[in-house]
């Protein structure tokens, strides 16, 4: 990518019904947050009313032509759109829009995982993901691929130019990667075995609530954190000991909305950790508006890696930032979630069922030490059951 360059970006999605006109916009700012993150501009939203997605085109044909005007007259280098378009779609989609590349949710974030991948491992789960999403696509009256869809740098889509592939070559490909990482998981397996009867706790949650700034409070490291999506992709596993209780910790890649099927598939392996973990530490940003829709998001995450069984302690970060509408008692509107105050918010969750949560900011430290000492309780239950003959620990 072409840093000196600013690359232009549009936005498009559709209200069905049974959505809330809300939730869509709220939808496409993350989609904007999401091409900020691989380096482009947001610069308008599109939307379209419709009963389900056009067959051939997602959008009408109207809207359509609307979208390639406007992107030709401001000179727009992407055409986002928010689902994952079909092969038929996408091809329908450039005839109409010719000045722009068109691209879809799910390869916007397989584009940010290409960039953002740094081990061989990581990249070696990437490129799988990014042939099974491509290997669909390839129509089949094409000997060659013309050209493989590309990075943000690149107006033709994800990937390099002009690499002429063929379905027999990416399943072969694919093939190869999948026995790469085979071996490498296997690897992997061993190591985790290697680390003895310490008890484990995963960081999981949303992208971007705060994981991996919490894991470096914890374990007092130095795990990337940035205010992006996806900032960690490779597992990072560190010993932390509190008080004199040892333990392992682990932080993971973040779970978004509809996170394509190819990177859950291709990354179960890396989450193994949160698999074999003991307890998960489920961390939520408190302050997004809808900070209940991603934590099912997360739920509905950890189900299709099998790993919903597990003890989970809520860890609701950001309460520094959080901010709420104090009630109109007189207005005519029921009190919404958005008028309860954090003291409110606080006992509504912990009278849920017993919640087992805590409420802290990892950004300003608020609360970090009773957090220690809710881990040390619970790590200590879990060891004295596991070595009770151990007094050590009391």
């Amino acid at each position: 990518m072409d840093k000196d360059k600013t690359y232009k970006a549009v936005f498009v999605s559709i209200i069905t019904p049974g959505i809330e006109d809300r939730k869509v916009m709220e939808y496409l700012d993350e989609l904007e947050f999401l091409a900020e993150t691989a380096g482009a501009t947001g610069d308008k939203k599109f939307v379209q009313r419709l009963d389900k997605p056009e067959k051939a085109t997602y959008i009408r044909s109207g809207k359509l032509q609307e979208i390639a005007a406007y992107c030709e007259e401001n000179s727009i280098d992407y055409v986002i759109f928010d689902d994952e378009l079909t092969g038929m779609q996408q091809r329908n989609i450039e005839k109409v829009i010719k000045t722009s590349a068109v691209i879809d949710r799910t390869s916007l974030i397989l584009e940010i995982f290409a960039q953002r991948a740094k081990t061989s491992y990581a990249k070696m789960q990437v490129e799988l993901a990014r042939y099974n999403y491509m290997l669909p696509r390839l129509a089949g009256m094409w000997t060659h691929l013309e050209r493989q869809r590309g990075g943000m740098g690149t107006r033709g889509g994800m990937g390099e130019t002009q690499i002429e592939i063929d379905r027999r070559i990416v399943k072969d490909r694919i093939a190869r990667l999948k026995d790469q990482l085979k071996k490498v998981d296997r690897q992997m397996a061993t190591q985790r075995g290697n680390r003895g009867q310490l008890v484990r706790l995963a960081l999981v949650g949303y992208t971007n609530v705060g994981k991996s700034t919490l894991m470096n409070l914890l374990a007092k490291s130095d795990v990337f954190a940035e205010n992006k999506l996806f900032a960690t992709l490779d597992t990072t596993v560190r010993k932390v000991v509190i008080d004199n209780v040892p333990l392992l910790l682990s932080d993971t890649v973040g779970f978004i909305r509809k996170l394509p099927t190819q990177l859950i598939e291709a990354f179960k392996s890396t989450l193994d950790e949160v698999r074999e973990a003991d307890v998960l530490l489920h961390v939520v940003d408190i302050s997004h508006p809808d900070f209940e829709d991603q934590m099912k998001v997360v739920e509905m995450t950890l189900k299709d890696i099998e790993a919903s069984d597990k003890p989970v302690f809520v860890v609701f970060n950001k309460i520094d930032a959080y901010s709420w509408e104090e009630y109109d008692e007189f207005s005519l509107e029921p009190k919404g979630k958005q008028n309860l105050s954090l003291d409110e918010l606080k006992n509504s969750w912990i009278a849920r069922e017993k919640t087992p949560c805590i409420f802290i900011s990892a950004k300003e430290k608020t609360n970090i030490e009773k957090l220690r000492n809710d881990i040390y309780k619970i790590v200590a239950e879990i060891h004295a059951g596991r070595y009770p003959f151990n007094n050590f620990l009391y």
